[in-house]
């Protein structure tokens, strides 16, 4: 009997010792079946998430194009299995840069025509010219990028050498800014623009009663769009090109301000074959066409596509004096800018954009463009709104303006860069009073509590880690001036930071899908070789990219 209560004492022992093994394996198997699959996880590194709280992690979890998870690096390597894991060995990411204003298809276009950035002389201008002649001889001969304020002759030139440099091939020279040309005498007799024709007399720099060749805005515009379009073969190559130099500085989106639909639809097509992976947010130019097929219809959006906004201009730039100001020109006191289009027309344009839900995006770079269209803007959203209607520029403001920005809850759209490459000479076309109220960044910011940022280029470099540079240290790449021009208007390094990630995909209204790493918003980010947000500030403008990703694929480098 005793014998019997100890078998079966000892059989109950070992059957829930049986029992106790098959949960504790059971328990460890579900561990392992309950790890979920990443396409991708990053770790050992710093990820900004730039969110609400400005948090950061050591790991970053992908999948399906999609920020699933961010988090410590044994948190997230326990979680998540995958089949690509990168140790980021201390280095930091980012979100993808945004562009808040640039013209990426028209950068893409420009790719084959004669660089002329930075020459410091008309010889030298010339030069290069020459040079691009030898390798591209057909057709037309085009450039962008010249500037006489680099001069040592800082007055426009004239197309006298043009003329004898190139006699018989049409010239089409676009300055830095895009808003003035200059054109040798073939371009001005197949273009059609002389003496007779002009519809603007302002629009044309005159020497002793004569065309000198240069012109602004309008028919500026004319000159350049004389030029042949090339085939849609050649603009694709250039537009892959365009992509691989923005995903190499970082960018994954940009904010392409002023397209038509035929370049729309170029993009439109090439993203959806998958050519094209940059994300692009297309303002419409305010053409009749345009206004048929998108504005009256409503919104477009794939997820690389974005068209829910206008471009306008209300005046031309500082740099060619076609900038709009109330008072004239402190090194020209007969001339105070242009204005790019009449007000009637203006009103029009945003009365439509504002009747069928599109945003306003207007060019102003004077104080009177600026006082203008807030006006226009004012009597459409009458008080403050999340219509997120944009100044684009916004260089110079009356000091009585900046409050109508928060008003009317207007958002300023700027370029860092724009004020360390202007700020050699701005003061001598606006006078120390209104240069105070100038790329005055910080004090537009603090009226809404954001801004956007970009590099208008090709005007500036494309690189957002030296509009990141600019904003916070209000300094060019060779560290001048030393105190910073005009400091008080620089931003700090988080807002920096947002201008270029989640403040721009807001200016789109795409804050909810990109611009942080965030769960659920597209895994677009950056992995640098340097924290930019604790780095000494010399070094910030050789912070290298490491890799590139969108909709987490790495798109640079390429393999």
């Amino acid at each position: 009997m005793v014998f019997c209560t100890f078998v079966k004492i000892e059989s109950m022992i070992l059957r829930r010792f049986c029992l106790l093994i098959c949960i504790l394996l059971l328990m460890l198997n579900s561990c392992i079946v309950s790890r979920q699959y990443a396409d991708i996880v990053l770790y050992n590194g710093k990820v900004y998430t730039v969110d609400k709280k400005f948090s950061f992690h050591e790991s970053l979890a992908v999948k399906n194009g999609k920020v699933i998870e961010t988090g410590s690096t044994k948190a997230i390597t326990r979680k998540y299995k995958t089949n690509k894991s990168i140790d980021l060995q201390g280095k930091t990411v980012y979100p993808g840069f945004y562009d808040g204003h640039c013209h990426f298809y028209h950068y893409g276009l420009n790719l084959q025509k004669a660089d002329l950035f930075g020459v410091a002389s008309y010889t030298e201008m010339l030069q290069r010219l020459k040079e691009h002649q030898k390798k591209f001889p057909n057709g037309w001969l085009t450039g962008m990028g010249w500037d006489q304020n680099l001069w040592a002759d800082k007055n426009f030139p004239d197309n006298k050498l043009l003329n004898e440099a190139f006699p018989d091939i049409p010239v089409v020279l676009s300055r830095v800014d895009g808003h003035a040309v200059l054109l040798n005498s073939e371009a001005m007799r197949l273009t059609g623009i002389n003496e007779n024709t002009l519809m603007n007399k302002e629009e044309a720099v005159w020497n002793d009663g004569k065309l000198s060749g240069v012109f602004l805005e309008n028919t500026a515009d004319k000159a350049k769009n004389a030029v042949p379009r090339p085939s849609v073969e050649s603009i694709t190559q250039l537009l892959v090109k365009a992509q691989e130099n923005c995903f190499a500085v970082g960018l994954t989106s940009v904010a392409d301000a002023g397209l038509e639909k035929r370049e729309i639809t170029i993009i439109d097509s090439l993203q959806k074959q998958g050519v094209l992976k940059m994300k692009v947010y297309a303002m419409l130019n305010p053409s009749e066409e345009n206004f048929e097929t998108y504005v009256k219809v409503g919104t477009y959006q794939t997820d690389r596509l974005h068209i829910a906004s206008v471009k306008l201009y209300a005046d031309g730039a500082l740099g060619s004096m076609g900038a709009l100001l109330k008072n004239p020109y402190s090194d020209a006191d007969d001339k105070t800018g242009i204005l790019a289009n009449p007000v009637k027309k203006l009103e029009t344009f945003c009365r439509l954009a504002y009747q069928n839900g599109f945003q306003v995006n207007t060019h102003c770079i004077g104080d009177s463009a600026v006082n203008l269209m807030l006006g226009i803007y004012g009597k459409l959203l009458k008080g403050q709104n999340d219509l997120r209607w944009r100044i684009e520029h916004a260089q110079i403001v009356s000091p009585s303006d900046f409050a109508v920005f928060e008003k009317f809850s207007v958002i300023p759209s700027v370029q860092a860069t724009h004020a360390t490459s202007d700020m050699f000479w701005a003061g001598q076309r606006l006078g120390e009073e209104r240069l105070k109220n100038a790329y005055a960044y910080k004090k537009l910011l603090n009226q809404n509590g954001w801004i956007i940022n970009g590099t208008d280029f090709p005007i500036e470099n494309i690189s957002p880690l030296l509009t990141f540079y600019a904003a916070v240290s209000r300094k060019n790449t060779n560290g001048k001036p030393e105190s910073g021009f005009q400091i008080e208007n620089a931003l700090t390094r988080e807002e920096a930071l947002r201008s270029i990630t989640i403040w721009a995909a807001k200016g789109a209204f795409e804050e909810k899908e990109k611009g942080s790493l965030e769960s659920g918003k597209a895994a677009d980010f950056v992995v640098l070789d340097g924290d930019i947000m604790t780095l000494p500030e010399s070094s910030l403008p050789h912070v290298k990219i490491i890799m590139t990703f969108s909709n987490g694929e790495e798109v640079y480098p390429l393999k």
